[in-house]
């Protein structure tokens, strides 16, 4: 059986000379955290090569669980996200020039996804450790947004369940002065690290105390905003 944590983080595009999801990602690639070894993967910023990269991702670690870092300059602390919807809306285009308006992120597919990950749990670990983080109902309709859509997708039919969320991440505080540091909020990178090793010590203890998947899969749930028939 595997015994790996699949993590990644996205290059700089955009004018952004550093990606901080990045750089966390590759400070714990090779840490053993509750006896899984990490195993970064930094993604380049493109949308149309994502899923393929993250499916062969998934395929050459076989992880027990799946998280993903992304950047979010005016996130305001650890933003644990909780539904990816089926819209890619991009204000930018992706490193290669691709732009995105209103397009699915896979045509046919349910309007949201739901990350599988104890969510209060993490919050509740993170607020112990002194980092400030907080479950986000908004991923937004970006690169974090697809990561999120994309894994949640590829991970619905793995046995036993894999476990999959993403994070987007604050500035560094080198950012957040180049930006304006009297309107743009930031997390030291030794803050931002431990946030996410606080995660994953959360979460992997929890692999092992959950109750066995149900034979049936759960009917579809219903959320408020325009989103129709979302998949746990």
């Amino acid at each position: 059986m595997s015994k790996h944590v699949l993590l990644t983080g996205f290059e700089p595009f955009g004018g952004d000379t550093v990606n901080p999801s990045a750089l966390v990602a590759q400070s714990l690639d090779g840490r053993v955290i509750a006896g899984r070894t990490v195993a970064a993967v930094i993604l380049p910023s493109e949308t149309r090569s994502l899923r393929d990269r993250l499916e062969a991702a998934i395929r050459d670690t076989r992880p027990e669980l799946v998280a993903g870092l992304g950047y979010a300059p005016k996130r305001t602390a650890l933003a644990l996200e909780r539904v990816a919807i089926n819209v890619l809306d991009f204000a930018l285009p992706d490193a290669v020039g691709t732009m995105r308006k209103s397009d699915p992120v896979a045509r046919g597919g349910p309007d949201g996804r739901l990350a599988t990950l104890p969510h209060a749990a993490i919050v509740d670990a993170w607020t112990a450790s002194g980092v400030p983080g907080y479950v986000s109902n908004d991923a937004g309709t970006g690169l974090g947004n697809q990561w999120l859509y994309e894994v949640l997708a590829l991970t619905a039919n793995t046995a036993p369940p894999t476990p999959a969320g993403f994070v987007h991440l604050p500035c560094l505080p080198a950012q957040a002065l180049e930006f304006g540091a009297n309107v743009t909020p930031s997390m030291s990178f030794e803050l931002m690290r431990k946030g996410v090793e606080t995660l994953l010590e959360t979460v992997l203890p929890w692999l092992e105390s959950r109750p066995s998947a149900p034979s049936k899969a759960p009917s579809p749930m219903w959320i408020p905003r325009g989103i129709r028939e979302v998949e746990r």
